[in-house]
């Protein structure tokens, strides 16, 4: 295959594989910018619920009263998970729902203080950073639409690939970075968009992959609970349901036990997804930068509060817990949320320059047609 035949193959891939993806990548960019400051927007719109001062030092609220406040202040509802941030120790999220199953769009958070055991309020669930998840994790379609979305990761993957093999070439007679100002627009935008790619190669890989993995987060973790999960529980399954449940400070007394230089990041309440009818799932996480996105489920008898057993996750879910915090720069604080959002904008220039780029080649392609029929066509005949 001679390297022009070659070349033409990948530059057809990069075009259509872009092309088809385009609309989604321009979607998940725009709505992905924002959700790097998540935490910030919340607090700019007033929807972040923060505790109240505290003498330092101050000793946390025996975990059963927190549950007590939120089943009081919502009165017929079931904990599903009660949940601590990272870097927000002095307040735990409480998720409520009718029943151990409700889907999550169908729940209620609450917010209360693990010092008092209050509940401080409820933050909104259909505010402006939930719709921008929504549309960035699924489209509000759900599972097909985290899988369609991941298909169009794959497509970007492609695009990166084909793209950096079809950018050596056309570099070979031009340094690196060389934009050709005096060539017409064409080319100059031809070159801006080759140049920002060149820059994002790395990010966009980073970025696409990890896209991927977390569109396929609900099917990995199905897969651990049909697999590693059922295992653990099996010698429960015949067995009736809880007629009682234990207390929540000894099932995690017992968790952390089992977990040295572990502490918990949250607790599943039984009947729930990460979970099964006779179990709390603890799930603890490491105390460092570098191991709190690493975690480890305890399962719990949720009538004793005794250690069932605890297991390594695997390695697909341990993918899943490491790529979504890397997808959205949440690692490194501000100075990396920066970062991840001046590569954000810089990727919008890329697509947004290589859809101007496909038309002006096209309408270019119909000129050079149009002249050619022109000086084909027969003279008139003159009388």
């Amino acid at each position: 295959m001679s390297s022009n035949t070659s070349f033409k193959r990948w530059h057809f891939i990069h075009t259509w594989s872009s092309l088809i993806c385009t609309v989604f990548l321009l979607l998940l960019c725009l709505t992905g910018l924002p959700l790097i400051f998540n935490h910030e927007l919340d607090d700019l719109l007033g929807n972040h619920i923060a505790a109240p001062e505290m003498a330092p030092g101050t000793p946390p609220a025996a975990l059963d009263k927190l549950a007590e406040q939120a089943r009081t202040h919502r009165p017929g509802e079931v904990i599903q998970y009660m949940i601590w941030e990272r870097g927000e120790e002095e307040t735990a999220t409480l998720v409520m729902a009718p029943r151990p199953d409700t889907h999550p769009d169908s729940t209620q958070s609450l917010v209360s203080d693990t010092r008092s055991g209050a509940v401080l309020g409820q933050p909104p669930s259909r505010g402006l950073v939930f719709i921008l998840l929504k549309l960035h994790t699924d489209m509000f379609a759900g599972l097909p639409g985290k899988l369609f979305l991941g298909f169009m990761g794959l497509l970007f993957v492609v695009s990166i690939v084909s793209g950096a093999v079809v950018y050596g070439p056309l570099m070979r007679k031009l340094d690196f970075g060389a934009i050709r100002r005096r060539k017409g627009r064409r080319l100059r935008w031809l070159d801006i968009h080759n140049l920002l790619g060149a820059a994002t190669l790395v990010w966009v890989m980073v970025v696409g992959l990890t896209g991927v993995v977390c569109t396929l987060a609900d099917v990995l973790l199905t897969a651990w609970r049909n697999d590693q999960l059922a295992e653990m529980v099996a010698p429960y399954k015949n067995l009736p349901p809880p007629s009682h449940l234990a207390s929540l400070d000894v099932s995690v007394a017992s968790a952390r036990a089992a977990t040295p230089g572990m502490v918990p990041s949250f607790i599943a309440f039984p009947g729930t997804n990460f979970s099964s009818g006779h179990h709390y799932a603890i799930f603890m996480r490491g105390d460092t930068a570098l191991t709190s996105n690493l975690l480890r489920p305890v399962l719990v008898d949720a009538e004793s509060g005794q250690l069932t057993e605890s297991r390594e996750l695997p390695w697909y879910v341990t993918a899943v817990l490491v790529a979504k915090p890397l997808h959205f720069g949440d690692y490194a604080g501000m100075p990396l949320k920066l970062m991840w959002a001046a590569l954000d904008l810089a990727t919008l220039a890329v697509l947004g320059s290589g859809v101007y780029l496909w038309f002006a080649r096209r309408g270019q392609s119909r000129r050079r047609l149009e002249m050619l029929h022109a000086k084909a066509a027969p003279p008139l005949a003159v009388k």
